[in-house]
Protein backbone atom coordinates (compact mmCIF):
# COMPACT_ATOMS: atom_id res chain seq x y z
CA UNK A 1 0.00 0.00 0.00
CA UNK A 2 1.35 3.44 -0.89
CA UNK A 3 0.88 6.79 0.84
CA UNK A 4 -2.05 8.93 -0.24
CA UNK A 5 -1.02 10.96 -3.24
CA UNK A 6 -1.75 14.68 -3.41
CA UNK A 7 -3.19 14.27 -6.90
CA UNK A 8 -5.80 11.83 -5.55
CA UNK A 9 -6.84 14.38 -2.94
CA UNK A 10 -6.88 17.16 -5.52
CA UNK A 11 -9.04 15.10 -7.88
CA UNK A 12 -11.48 14.25 -5.06
CA UNK A 13 -11.67 17.93 -4.18
CA UNK A 14 -12.42 18.88 -7.78
CA UNK A 15 -15.18 16.28 -7.98
CA UNK A 16 -16.73 17.54 -4.75
CA UNK A 17 -16.51 21.15 -5.94
CA UNK A 18 -18.17 20.40 -9.27
CA UNK A 19 -20.97 18.29 -7.79
CA UNK A 20 -21.80 20.74 -4.99
CA UNK A 21 -21.74 23.76 -7.27
CA UNK A 22 -23.96 21.99 -9.78
CA UNK A 23 -26.39 20.91 -7.05
CA UNK A 24 -26.64 24.45 -5.70
CA UNK A 25 -26.98 25.89 -9.19
CA UNK A 26 -29.88 23.57 -9.98
CA UNK A 27 -31.70 23.37 -6.66
CA UNK A 28 -30.62 26.08 -4.20
CA UNK A 29 -34.17 27.38 -3.81
CA UNK A 30 -35.46 24.00 -2.64
CA UNK A 31 -32.55 23.09 -0.34
CA UNK A 32 -33.20 23.74 3.36
CA UNK A 33 -30.98 26.21 5.20
CA UNK A 34 -27.56 24.78 6.03
CA UNK A 35 -27.05 24.42 9.79
CA UNK A 36 -23.96 26.15 11.15
CA UNK A 37 -22.72 22.83 12.55
CA UNK A 38 -23.13 20.90 9.28
CA UNK A 39 -19.39 20.30 8.96
CA UNK A 40 -18.64 19.68 12.63
CA UNK A 41 -18.91 15.90 12.19
CA UNK A 42 -15.80 16.08 10.02
CA UNK A 43 -13.99 17.95 12.79
CA UNK A 44 -14.95 15.28 15.34
CA UNK A 45 -13.67 12.54 13.02
CA UNK A 46 -10.44 14.48 12.55
CA UNK A 47 -10.03 14.86 16.30
CA UNK A 48 -10.52 11.12 16.85
CA UNK A 49 -7.98 10.30 14.14
CA UNK A 50 -5.49 12.75 15.59
CA UNK A 51 -5.75 11.09 19.02
CA UNK A 52 -5.39 7.65 17.40
CA UNK A 53 -2.31 8.87 15.53
CA UNK A 54 -0.62 10.04 18.72
CA UNK A 55 -1.44 6.76 20.49
CA UNK A 56 -0.03 4.64 17.66
CA UNK A 57 3.02 6.90 17.30
CA UNK A 58 3.70 6.73 21.03
CA UNK A 59 3.49 2.95 21.10
CA UNK A 60 5.77 2.57 18.10
CA UNK A 61 8.34 4.95 19.62
CA UNK A 62 8.19 3.07 22.93
CA UNK A 63 8.88 -0.21 21.14
CA UNK A 64 5.41 -1.58 21.89
CA UNK A 65 4.28 -1.97 18.30
CA UNK A 66 0.50 -2.40 18.13
CA UNK A 67 -0.99 -5.46 16.45
CA UNK A 68 -0.50 -5.42 12.69
CA UNK A 69 -4.25 -5.55 12.11
CA UNK A 70 -4.74 -2.40 14.22
CA UNK A 71 -2.17 -0.52 12.17
CA UNK A 72 -3.60 -1.83 8.89
CA UNK A 73 -7.11 -0.77 9.86
CA UNK A 74 -5.82 2.62 10.96
CA UNK A 75 -4.11 3.14 7.60
CA UNK A 76 -7.32 2.15 5.79
CA UNK A 77 -9.28 4.58 7.97
CA UNK A 78 -6.75 7.33 7.28
CA UNK A 79 -6.83 6.80 3.51
CA UNK A 80 -10.64 6.78 3.39
CA UNK A 81 -10.87 9.82 5.67
CA UNK A 82 -8.38 11.86 3.68
CA UNK A 83 -10.36 11.20 0.51
CA UNK A 84 -13.65 12.04 2.25
CA UNK A 85 -12.12 15.20 3.69
CA UNK A 86 -10.81 16.26 0.28
CA UNK A 87 -14.19 15.55 -1.34
CA UNK A 88 -15.99 17.55 1.34
CA UNK A 89 -13.45 20.38 1.21
CA UNK A 90 -14.16 20.65 -2.49
CA UNK A 91 -17.90 20.49 -1.90
CA UNK A 92 -17.81 23.24 0.72
CA UNK A 93 -15.60 25.38 -1.53
CA UNK A 94 -18.08 24.82 -4.37
CA UNK A 95 -20.87 26.00 -2.08
CA UNK A 96 -18.80 29.06 -1.13
CA UNK A 97 -18.19 29.88 -4.78
CA UNK A 98 -21.93 29.66 -5.42
CA UNK A 99 -22.96 31.70 -2.36
CA UNK A 100 -20.37 34.52 -2.36
CA UNK A 101 -21.77 36.49 -5.31
CA UNK A 102 -25.37 35.94 -4.12
CA UNK A 103 -25.04 36.90 -0.46
CA UNK A 104 -26.16 40.50 -1.02
CA UNK A 105 -29.27 39.49 -2.99
CA UNK A 106 -30.38 36.40 -1.06
CA UNK A 107 -30.78 36.62 2.74
CA UNK A 108 -30.44 32.83 3.08
CA UNK A 109 -27.11 32.92 1.25
CA UNK A 110 -25.50 35.04 3.97
CA UNK A 111 -26.49 32.52 6.64
CA UNK A 112 -25.46 29.56 4.52
CA UNK A 113 -22.13 31.25 3.85
CA UNK A 114 -21.19 30.99 7.54
CA UNK A 115 -22.05 27.28 7.48
CA UNK A 116 -19.90 26.77 4.39
CA UNK A 117 -16.90 28.48 6.00
CA UNK A 118 -17.22 26.22 9.07
CA UNK A 119 -17.55 23.22 6.74
CA UNK A 120 -14.38 24.09 4.82
CA UNK A 121 -12.41 24.46 8.04
CA UNK A 122 -13.66 21.18 9.49
CA UNK A 123 -13.01 19.28 6.26
CA UNK A 124 -9.44 20.59 6.15
CA UNK A 125 -8.95 19.42 9.74
CA UNK A 126 -10.10 15.93 8.72
CA UNK A 127 -7.67 15.80 5.78
CA UNK A 128 -4.77 16.95 7.97
CA UNK A 129 -5.58 14.49 10.76
CA UNK A 130 -5.98 11.60 8.31
CA UNK A 131 -2.64 12.33 6.67
CA UNK A 132 -1.02 12.57 10.12
CA UNK A 133 -2.53 9.20 11.11
CA UNK A 134 -1.28 7.65 7.88
CA UNK A 135 2.20 9.06 8.56
CA UNK A 136 2.22 7.73 12.13
CA UNK A 137 1.35 4.22 10.91
CA UNK A 138 4.35 3.94 8.60
CA UNK A 139 7.09 1.45 9.35
CA UNK A 140 9.81 3.23 11.32
CA UNK A 141 13.18 3.63 9.65
CA UNK A 142 16.20 2.21 11.52
CA UNK A 143 17.28 5.68 12.69
CA UNK A 144 13.79 6.72 13.86
CA UNK A 145 14.10 5.02 17.25
CA UNK A 146 17.51 6.64 17.78
CA UNK A 147 16.07 10.11 17.09
CA UNK A 148 13.03 9.44 19.32
CA UNK A 149 15.15 8.18 22.25
CA UNK A 150 18.49 10.01 22.24
CA UNK A 151 21.20 8.35 24.32
CA UNK A 152 21.63 9.68 27.80
CA UNK A 153 25.00 10.08 29.20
Amino acid sequence: MHFTRPRDLFLAGLIGLALAYLLFELAYGSIPQLPIAAGVTLFVLGLIECVLAFVIRGRIRAGRVPAVIVVARSVALAKASSLLGALMTGAWVGILIYLLPRQSRLPAAASDLRSAVVGVGCAIVLVAAALWLEHCCRTPEPGDRDRANPPTG
